[in-house]
């Protein structure tokens, strides 16, 4: 094991130069079953997955990351769960998560994507924010509240459009002809073969996904007001906490800090709607709070109809280890695979 690792270390920058003339795939398809690699962009996924608010004009895209066909006939296998909302409500679910600091922060956010081999799949996104200010611009918060002893709570309101998933594939499952020779030029033993597969084809497929967009916000406290707010609402939860004291809790009589409400999709029009709809007037102080919001019919209907379906909420990628019937070609891909994916967990 240890010597892959350190073979596919030493050659890594001649593949990194020889695929890159080789075309990673054929388009790009938000589909189940559609093959990916999560290596070559490793901890810059929110470049070509809309997950994130961001400064950019351009918001008719939601996927434009390269994907493969792979399976053939999946329709038997795709399901399309119905929404259960009822005419009239709002579509989707209020979150909030305490996190005990920045790391848990992005994990936080990410929590509904899972890639498998990926014990942290939330750094295939947040590796490549390098700087306090592109955290803080992601998150919507000053930059001087990324480093130090702070504590956060996110609060996110999504509105579900699309959900899409496959049911367990069967062994037998058949593949198309194009990837059917794409295996055959995997050897074992060659880790350069398994490495040009993963650029050409991909290192995992869509296993199911759910569209929509979603607002959220970060609450910056110390830690003692922090603690003690966990605590309260762990103990009587936020259904049994009057209207005021939840109030008080998201208000700068005990908030170090409140950002500013983002927008997944980066949708202005909807940014703008939440920074006017959702100001909160308390004693010397005005802000935006999403908290505005909770229990609210009037305002989550409005929000209902402009929330449409333009970001990424979440994402389940699994190994193609499927593909492979050869059970000693299969073995050998997974080990390849994993080495890299821990390699690169590593040195996030």
């Amino acid at each position: 094991m240890v010597a892959v690792a350190a073979r596919m270390c030493s050659r890594a920058l001649l593949l990194v130069l020889l695929t890159a003339f080789v075309s990673a795939a054929d388009g790009d398809k938000l589909q189940v079953g559609q093959s990916m690699d999560i290596m070559s962009r490793y901890g810059y996924l929110g470049i070509t997955m809309r997950v994130v608010a961001r400064n950019e004009s351009d918001t008719s895209w939601i996927f434009r990351e390269p994907t493969y066909d792979v399976f053939a006939n999946l329709d038997p296998l795709t399901v399309h769960p119905r929404r259960s909302a009822k005419s009239g409500s709002f579509n989707g679910e209020f979150h909030m998560e305490f996190c005990d600091n920045l790391r848990q922060l992005k994990q936080a956010y990410f929590r509904d994507f899972a890639f498998e081999g990926l014990d942290k799949p939330w750094q295939a996104f947040t590796t490549g924010w390098s700087s306090p200010e592109t955290i803080a611009r992601h998150m919507g918060i000053n930059s001087s509240f990324v480093h130090g002893d702070y504590c956060y709570v996110l609060v996110r309101l999504s509105r579900f459009w699309d959900n899409v998933k496959l049911s367990r594939l069967p062994n037998n499952v058949n593949l198309l002809e194009n990837m059917a020779e794409e295996i055959e030029k995997i050897f074992v033993g060659d880790v350069a073969s398994v490495l040009m597969f993963t650029r050409r084809v991909g290192t995992h497929y869509i296993n199911s996904f759910v569209t929509g967009n979603s607002l959220y916000q970060v609450f910056v406290y110390h830690k003692p007001i922090y603690l003690r707010i966990r605590e309260r609402l762990k103990t009587r939860g936020i259904k049994n906490l009057s209207p005021v004291e939840l109030s008080n809790f998201f208000s700068p009589w005990y908030a170090e800090h409140i950002g500013q409400i983002q927008v997944a999709s980066g949708n202005k029009t909807v940014k703008h709607w939440a920074t006017n709809r959702l100001r909160v007037h308390y004693y010397i102080f005005s802000y935006t709070s999403l908290m505005k919001i909770h229990g609210d019919t009037k305002l989550l209907s409005d929000l209902n109809g402009l929330l449409q379906n333009e970001a990424l909420l979440q994402l389940d990628l699994r190994s193609l280890t499927p593909v492979f019937k050869d059970p000693v070609k299969r073995e050998w891909f997974n080990e390849i695979l994993d080495n890299y994916l821990n390699l690169l967990e590593e040195n996030s």
